[in-house]
């Protein structure tokens, strides 16, 4: 087994989510513990628990990093090393954790911090994003390309497949490009309950503060592969890497690609929801093995898997 771990991003977040692996799992509870310490509150009652803060960046982002990490040390004794992570957004900062080039009360301090960054950035920038289902990815740059040169702020935010790209920015420009690729023919666009425009240049006050932020933080080296899905490839300047994520696309599916390419044959999950487990099918097909552990059934399921072929 060639294993590649897959961290949740924002958007996988639900009311309850790992209320069940609290209860069962002495070191998922650890983990969460440890990670109220850092936030000075408490994740469950605060966040798990409440249907209105669970939807709030400033929340969100902090609990599905606990939530990840979490899941990955309760598995720690029964699996292989993995040979490679890759998380979508803030989870590369999961992704980052578990290759200890961050210390996970390092990481939690950061994502408060950035979370309340972009929680604010999207207050002042508000806007929309859409997802655009097309295999002529092309139309859909050319179509926001064309709307730029008229002063539209839209654009490209996520490559989550090689046939849903993400548009995002100022929600009357981004309803234009909505129009214009009807018109164009694309049938399906589905918009997002996101609470602002991710991945795209309105962001750039965020990215400031985020800048000021790491300044000073240290990174250590990787214990192992860490693909950024804000290049597509493999991590080479974490730092700089990071600060660019908030207002860049987004290519988790180039990504992805890329890390099977390098020889990954079995992806598991880790996080509130399989969003990236059916990404990874309409990217890499059914010969590359996937799992996720989004709950305790999911969790015992996948232990046993793990244990089995130790």
């Amino acid at each position: 087994m060639k294993l590649g771990i897959l961290m949740s991003g924002q958007g996988a977040q639900k009311v309850g989510m790992g209320a069940d692996l609290y209860e069962q799992v002495p070191v998922y509870k650890e983990t969460i513990d440890e990670a109220s310490k850092v936030l000075g509150y408490d994740i469950m009652s605060t966040i798990v628990n409440d249907e209105e803060n669970v939807k709030q960046t400033q929340y969100t982002q902090p609990a599905i990093l606990a939530m990840s990490t979490a899941i990955y040390r309760s598995l720690a004794d029964v699996m292989p090393t993995p040979q490679a992570t890759l998380g979508l957004s803030l989870g590369e900062y999961s992704a980052l954790v578990a290759a200890n080039v961050l210390d996970f009360d390092q990481a939690m301090a950061i994502i408060k911090d950035r979370g309340a960054y972009m929680q604010t950035a999207g207050e002042e920038n508000p806007g929309k994003m859409v997802a655009v289902m097309t295999d002529d990815q092309d139309l859909v740059v050319d179509t926001i390309k064309t709307l730029q040169a008229a002063g539209k702020k839209v654009y490209p935010a996520n490559y989550n497949t090689f046939n849903q790209l993400v548009i995002g920015g100022v929600a009357d420009d981004v309803n234009q490009a909505m129009q214009a690729l009807t018109e164009a023919g694309v049938a399906r666009m589905v918009e997002l309950p996101v609470s602002g425009p991710f991945h795209t240049p309105l962001m750039d006050p965020a990215a400031k503060q985020l800048t000021e932020r790491l300044a000073d933080e240290q990174f250590a080296p990787m214990a192992l592969d860490v693909y950024s899905n804000t290049t597509g490839q493999k991590f080479t300047d974490v730092k700089e890497t990071l600060l660019e994520q908030i207002v860049s696309p987004t290519y988790f599916a180039q990504a992805l690609q890329a890390m099977v390419d390098d020889g990954i044959d079995t992806l598991i999950e880790f996080g509130p929801s399989d969003t990236l487990y059916k990404f990874a099918r309409k990217i890499v097909g059914k010969d590359v093995k996937r799992y996720k552990v989004t709950d305790f059934k999911t969790y015992q399921e996948v232990r046993e898997m793990l244990a089995a072929t130790e």
